[in-house]
Parts: structure tokens; C-alpha cells; sequence
């Protein structure tokens, strides 16, 4: 068994195209017109079919159900955040936070109301702290992980 990908349904799918390309920076794979494959594991389908494919009315399909998102991290969370910023379409879920073991997070909605959230790369947000001035040990308990954790993601090239 292989994972393939995640399939959003959407209301306009060269719309969705175009959002997935110019705010997160992911490219059409395959376009079948009413199926469209973007890097990174996504695939976007046309609500037309895919009601068809699994025999439901439209009125069956709801979006904006807040119980999934899809995930991804930036090496360069600020100057992502610069370009998200620039955009007057972004709808958020909730603004800029950081959590408690220091990645910095955004999430916003899709044209179709899916979640999707951007988190700063954990590799980025270690080395963040060691060039702070905190000890690999230090950086372990701040973000309570393990210490072997911490030295593996020193260990990784800039």
C-alpha cells in the first residue's frame, strides 16, 4: 500500500489552481481539466465530479468544516510571511502565534475554506535558538524534545 495523495474537492478548480501556485509556491503535475495534480501530495478535483465519483449530491458537500488542514513548513518563514502579507485574498483562521516549543505558525483558508497552515521549519527554529545563545541542552528543554533531536538537526547543512 502507498499513499498517493490528499484530494480537496473545489468549487473552481482554475482558481484553486492559481492559489495553490502564486501562495504557496506548488506546480501542476498532471492537469486532467477536472483533476488536477500539484506537487507536494495534493490533488485538486472539481466538486461536479467528484459528487459523481461518490455517488452524493452537492448539497451533501460542505466546506469550511474546520476538522482538517494541510500542513506545510518554510525555511523562510519571514519572507513568506512578507508575500502573505502582500495579498489582499488571504482569509486567516488566526494570525501570526507562536507555540510553546517556538515554531512560528500561520493558518489561513483556501478559496474553498480548507485549512491550510504554514509553520516555520523545526530545523530553522532550532538553529534559531542555538544562534540565540541557548545550549543544545538548553534548546532541547525549551522545546521539549530530545537532546539527540536538537544535535541531529544541528548536524543538518544551512
Amino acid at each position: 500500500m502507498n499513499y498517493v495523495s490528499t484530494l480537496l474537492a473545489v468549487n473552481d478548480i482554475n482558481a484553486s489552481k492559481q492559489f495553490y501556485k502564486e501562495v504557496l509556491g506548488l506546480e501542476v503535475i498532471a492537469d486532467f481539466g477536472a483533476n488536477i495534480t500539484l506537487t507536494g501530495g495534493i490533488a485538486l478535483q472539481t466538486l461536479d465530479t467528484w459528487t459523481d465519483f461518490i455517488h452524493k449530491p452537492k448539497d451533501d458537500i460542505t466546506f469550511g468544516h474546520q476538522a482538517t488542514e494541510l500542513y506545510f513548513e518554510e525555511d523562510n518563514f519571514d519572507l513568506f510571511l512578507s508575500h502573505l502579507n502582500k495579498r489582499s485574498d488571504i482569509n486567516y483562521v488566526h494570525p501570526l502565534q507562536e507555540h510553546s516549543w517556538g515554531q512560528r505558525v500561520i493558518r489561513f483558508y483556501d478559496l474553498d475554506r480548507h485549512i491550510i497552515e504554514v509553520g516555520e521549519n523545526m530545523v530553522v527554529v532550532v538553529k534559531r535558538f542555538v544562534t540565540n545563545g541557548l545550549s543544545s541542552e538548553e534548546t532541547a528543554i525549551r522545546m521539549d524534545v530530545p537532546l539527540d533531536y536538537i544535535k541531529y538537526c544541528l548536524s543538518l547543512p544551512n
